[in-house]
């Protein structure tokens, strides 16, 4: 796992009301094919099976070819709990017998307000607490030395956070992308042994 960063002239990018969070992580997992891979990634209906607690629920919208857009709703808790439902289309490529990967853009993510309760609905987009507004994940595959090489890169944005709420919601919006993405991976080479 690497957390990157990006500076424009060795200076630090400045996002008005936003941060940016980048990371970067790789799984190799022994036995397992490319096809296997693929087949897990693309399996969305049952990604909430998968991936939970981190996922709660998932499903497939449509699917044209390579291309799938699907939803999925986050739940996230630390000190304080979020659910957010999103949706997403992913774009997927095969490079030869050997090599895959994806493109996956966020279409829309949206606050859940009172999850679980005849009082839930939907936060108006944009009008939240902020902690997920854009996401982006780029998935490698690699099948070599008896295995796979299953690699991840994310890029999400969040609201930057007020000085007077960085000490209780600090390290939920801060630590939850790399721990999302350790899980995934960690998760993903569980499924696919």
């Amino acid at each position: 796992m690497d957390r990157i960063v990006v500076r424009d002239g060795g200076k630090e990018i400045d996002i008005p009301d936003g941060v940016v969070h980048h990371w970067l992580g790789t799984v190799f997992v022994p036995g397992a094919t490319v096809d296997k891979a693929l087949a897990l990634l693309q399996a969305y209906y049952r990604h909430a099976d998968i991936y939970k607690p981190a996922i709660a629920r998932s499903r497939l919208l449509a699917r044209d070819g390579d291309t799938f857009r699907f939803f999925l709703r986050f739940y996230a808790k630390k000190v304080i709990t979020v659910v957010l439902n999103s949706e997403h289309e992913a774009r997927f490529t095969r490079e030869d017998a050997t090599r895959a990967s994806s493109r996956i853009v966020s279409t829309r993510i949206a606050e859940v307000e009172d999850p679980g309760t005849p009082q839930e609905h939907e936060k108006p987009v944009g009008n939240d607490g902020g902690f997920l507004w854009r996401l982006n994940s780029y998935w490698r595959v690699v099948e070599r030395d008896g295995g796979v090489y299953v690699q991840c890169e994310t890029l999400s944005l969040t609201r930057s956070i007020p000085v007077g709420l960085k000490w209780i919601v600090g390290p939920f919006v801060t630590s939850v992308p790399r721990e999302l993405l350790s899980f995934t991976l960690v998760t993903s080479r569980t499924a696919l042994r």
